[in-house]
């Protein structure tokens, strides 16, 4: 697909993953909508990039209805069409199910499941008005491999994989293409801000980039694939230990003792490098 003069909506567009992927439709001349809760990176991101192409800049919550329905006559207003919708933006609260608040649960099925599908909805008859487009759902590995301690946070994302493959088939006959990608631990403040409380488990795999996941979006929207799963062993290991819990259940302590192995490096190199 040729991005020049496209307009693209991205959410969760302020810094990691979707940073890395508004840079990247940037450098392809297209035209960006992004949308974050916080106005100041979202700020920061657009002057770095209104060097290269048009930007306008939401900061909404992308649980609010009105929010959602209001970007997009806002988009089109500015730029005149909407080609691509990235449903990026992502919540999760780690531990164990029960010591996360009911209200927490809730955010993440409201911000992980509930907003891609009102937002694609919302997208899908500004699409069609353009010819046909794209919307590219970032997943995780997770909605694959159903983890203790991530038990909502999988869920919604095995419920966001399930909506993309669902669709794409509903959409089959059109020029609209619905994909998935599906990282595991990536190398973003999601996860690297967060590691005293990531599963020792989740960081036994290899880590991947935001610009790793960014060129994996773009690539979706032109070719005919569904889902791009990374990295490659990752996606291996969670479609073999979804067909034998039983081998992972006695595996789980080498992969957990290697994880902690690796949350320790890396803690130790970030308290070096602040001091």
């Amino acid at each position: 697909m040729i991005f020049k003069d496209k307009t693209v909506i991205i959410t969760g567009g302020s810094d990691g993953v979707g940073a890395a992927v508004a840079r990247l439709f940037a450098d392809a001349g297209a035209n960006l909508v992004l949308a974050a809760r916080g106005k100041r990176k979202l700020d920061a991101l657009a002057e770095e990039l209104r060097e290269k192409t048009r930007v306008e800049i939401f900061a909404m919550d992308v649980a609010d209805a009105e929010a959602c329905a209001d970007v997009f006559r806002k988009a089109e207003f500015e730029f005149g069409r909407i080609d691509i919708l990235v449903n990026n933006a992502g919540f999760h609260e780690r531990g164990r199910f029960e010591t996360v608040s009911a209200e927490d649960h809730g955010v993440m099925v409201d911000v992980n499941l509930r907003a891609p599908i009102m937002l694609t909805r919302l997208a899908l008859p500004y699409l069609r008005d353009a010819g046909g487009g794209a919307v590219i759902n970032v997943g995780s590995l997770a909605g694959w491999q159903p983890l203790a301690d991530q038990v909502t946070y999988s869920a919604t994302k095995a419920g966001l994989r399930t909506f993309t493959y669902a669709l794409f088939e509903e959409l089959r006959d059109t020029n609209i293409k619905t994909a998935l990608v599906s990282p595991g631990p990536l190398d973003t403040g999601f996860i690297m801000d967060n590691l005293d409380v990531v599963a020792d488990l989740t960081m036994s795999q290899p880590i991947s980039t935001a610009e790793e996941v960014a060129q994996a979006v773009l690539d979706l929207c032109g070719n005919r694939r569904k889902e791009a799963a990374m990295p490659a062993v990752s996606a291996w290991l969670s479609r073999f230990f979804r067909l034998f819990p039983w081998l992972k259940r006695l595996l789980l302590p080498v992969f957990e003792a290697k994880g902690a192995r690796v949350k320790s490096r890396l803690q130790s190199e970030r308290r070096q490098n602040q001091s």
